[in-house]
């Protein structure tokens, strides 16, 4: 599959937020036409209503998927296996497609057994992708070459930062990367009540917290530095930060988050179970 300005035909089944968010992110970024990118859902009269101010057309899964080089899975686990049947029996994988799927916690070696012959590349996004701001992990499956992660990587470029990791790591992917903006928008919210708290309005203070957060994000990843040595230039001797930090500490926040992104790591790999 040669790269060019345009990607290959590419069929997005399932039109749920990410399909969406995928849909929306290639035909902005002139990485796909209307033409070139179909939508297939199960009830496509459903799907209609989102597709159409896209200029998109929402068919069956199967008509979506004929002749189409490339298939994005973007169903729910438990509906992939179902999927796929029905695509091999309606001889929409004869052509031998690279499909990619975003299913969490499904493996690429029960999906190349499902879609013999085609090359597998498994993916992770997460929501603040729809906004252009996520972040998509990605691994090779079997019979995935460097071209095929080469379009893998130009689909979800156009939705943020692209990492690439063995599939040992996937369930931890989903359970930080995947679940992770949840967390983060619970601490915003903590943060923000502690400032209510003190009188400020409401309003202003999820700004601030969330304004803070970016920043914070944004200074670890221009200066590569570790979160602890950041943390070392806020914090003065006998100042309001420490006294703030022991609080949090006596909370066991750092234990709690931790475990809580262990937790949503080892969920996430029972999910298609």
């Amino acid at each position: 599959m040669p790269e060019g300005s345009f990607l290959p035909t590419t069929a997005l089944l399932g039109f749920g937020t990410m399909g969406r968010a995928l849909a929306t992110g290639l035909l902005a970024q002139g990485l796909a036409t209307p033409a070139s990118l179909r939508v297939g859902a199960r009830r496509p009269d459903a799907a209609r209503s989102q597709a159409e101010p896209l200029g998109l057309v929402a068919m069956q899964p199967e008509e979506a998927a004929h002749g189409a080089e490339i298939l994005v899975l973007a169903v729910k686990p438990r509906d992939v296996e179902g999927l796929l049947q029905r695509l091999r029996e309606a001889g929409a994988l004869d052509h031998h497609p690279l499909v990619i799927s975003i299913a969490a916690s499904v493996r690429t070696a029960p999906l190349a057994e499902r879609a013999p012959g085609c090359a597998i590349v498994r993916a992770m996004p997460n929501t603040p992708c729809a906004i252009g701001k996520g972040v998509t992990v990605i691994c090779p499956g079997p019979d995935a070459e460097g071209d095929h992660l080469a379009l893998a990587r130009r689909i979800f470029g156009c939705l943020g930062a692209v990492l690439e990791l063995d599939e040992k790591h996937m369930d931890t992917v989903t359970g930080l990367s995947g679940s992770g903006p949840a967390f983060i928008y619970l601490v915003l919210e903590a943060m923000a009540e502690g400032a209510v708290m003190r009188g400020m309005p409401r309003a202003v203070a999820l700004e601030l917290a969330a304004r803070v957060a970016l920043g914070a994000s944004e200074m670890l990843l221009a200066t590569g530095r570790h979160p602890a040595s950041l943390r070392d230039d806020v914090t003065t001797p006998a100042g309001c930060t420490i006294a703030g930090l022991l609080a949090l500490e006596d909370g066991r926040i750092r234990s709690v988050l931790a475990r809580g992104v262990e937790t949503a790591g080892r969920v996430a790999g029972e999910l298609a179970s």
